[in-house]
C-alpha cells in the first residue's frame, strides 16, 4: 500500500465511498445530504494541509486522510486529522496506515499534539485503533451525535502528544 498526496484525479475513486459512509450518518458530523462539490471542498484540502490517499499495486484506491490545524491563531499547534477507508477494504490496516502516516506528518510539520474533535462513542473499530496509536478519551458530549439506529450518543474527544 502507498499512501500519497490526493489530487482531484482521486476525487471520482474517493466520491462513492465517501457518500456512503457520510450518508450512512453513523461516524461523521457532516450534513447527510452533502452534495458532491461541497465534498470536494471540504475533503480535499489545500496547502499547508494536506489530503492523502492509500492506493493498492494498481493505483486503486483504498482510503483517503485529511490532516490539518485543528485550530488557528494561538491553538494553531494542535493538528487534527479525518480518516474514510472504502468499506470494501475495512479491516485490511489502512485505517491504521492512515493514521500513523498522519500522525508522522503532524510530528514533523511541528505540531505539538493530535486532537481528534468528534469521535463518536461506540465507534469501537475507530476508538479502538486510535487508542492502540496512543489517543486518550479527554471527555464525551453526551448525546452530542444521534446516531440513525443507536439514538443520542456522545462524541469523544479525543488527543494524543506528538
Amino acid at each position: 500500500m502507498l499512501i500519497r498526496e490526493a489530487t482531484t484525479e482521486d476525487w471520482p475513486a474517493i466520491w462513492p465511498f465517501f457518500h456512503e459512509i457520510v450518508a450512512a450518518g453513523e461516524t461523521f458530523t457532516y450534513p447527510l445530504h452533502l452534495s458532491e462539490t461541497e465534498a470536494l471542498d471540504w475533503w480535499l484540502l489545500k496547502p499547508p494541509n494536506r489530503t492523502v490517499v492509500a492506493v493498492d499495486d494498481e493505483g486503486g484506491v483504498l482510503g483517503t486522510a485529511k490532516m490539518n490545524n485543528n485550530h488557528m491563531g494561538n491553538g494553531s499547534h494542535i493538528a487534527s486529522a479525518s480518516y474514510m477507508v472504502d468499506p470494501r477494504h475495512s479491516g485490511q490496516g489502512v485505517g491504521r496506515a492512515l493514521c500513523v502516516y498522519t500522525i508522522d506528518w503532524a510530528r514533523a510539520a511541528g505540531f505539538r499534539a493530535m486532537q481528534f474533535n468528534a469521535v463518536v462513542e461506540g465507534n469501537d473499530a475507530a476508538v479502538g485503533l486510535y487508542r492502540s496509536l496512543g489517543f486518550d478519551v479527554l471527555g464525551t458530549l453526551p448525546e452530542g451525535f444521534n446516531h440513525p439506529t443507536k439514538g443520542f450518543v456522545g462524541l469523544h474527544i479525543m488527543h494524543r502528544p506528538l
